[in-house]
């Protein structure tokens, strides 16, 4: 599937910093911000600082908190394209890319569609966004699914085996974000547990917790 392919460039990306600016894009429902979040945990993994912003068109914050985050090396934006026509915005961004550039960080972004359909009128920062790598998120396959929920595993400190991967799409939702946010509840579990996440304890816990 296509998206397990995003997903190892991402891995990549991020462990071994390949490059320093990438853009996802898709519909809403394929994952984009659990991907965002998991991109950050790894990077922290690795030993890099990392900060995610969401962005709420609804509701921008004020452009200076980009000011705080020239020294984080791997910087993700959920939701670039809330920018898009906001001058102020536009222009705090686009310093904010060069200076990020220019120390050799990471960009990860996330927008509902590609960097050249977004409707951002400085032209420079237009040019600078589809200078990096762009990657389309798809509909899931079960294939991707399955590599989707490896990443987060890995991004949380822990494995799942196919015995478990194969489970869990088999016994719940297969949307992205109710997949990533079960992993989280999982690992909470096993952490609680202090046991290791196999199929074996998955049937216990559901056993005990029906509504996990």
């Amino acid at each position: 599937g296509g998206n397990q392919e995003i997903i190892a460039h991402l891995q990549a990306a991020i462990i071994k910093r390949t490059e320093q600016l990438i853009f996802l894009w898709g519909a809403a429902g394929l994952g984009k911000s659990h991907l965002l979040h998991a991109s950050c945990q790894l990077a922290h993994e690795q030993g890099h600082s990392a900060f995610i912003i969401n962005l709420n068109p609804e509701q921008l914050p004020d452009s200076s908190i980009l000011d705080d985050l020239d020294a984080i090396d791997s910087v993700c934006v959920d939701n670039i394209d809330a920018i898009a026509g906001v001058s102020e915005w536009e222009q705090a961004f686009f310093n904010f890319f060069n200076r990020h550039r220019d120390n050799d960080q990471q960009l990860i972004l996330s927008a509902a569609s590609p960097p050249n359909y977004l409707t951002v009128q400085l032209a420079d920062l237009k040019t600078r966004l589809n200078w990096g790598l762009t990657l389309k998120l798809k509909a899931l396959t079960d294939a991707d699914s399955m590599g989707a929920l490896h990443f987060k595993a890995d991004s949380l400190g822990f494995e799942i085996s196919p015995q478990v991967g194969r489970f869990l799409l088999t016994h719940f939702s297969r949307d992205l974000p109710s997949l990533w946010a079960l992993l989280d509840r999982l690992d909470q579990a096993s952490l609680a547990a202090k046991r290791k996440l196999t199929l074996p304890f998955l049937r216990q816990l559901l056993k005990t917790s029906p509504d996990l």
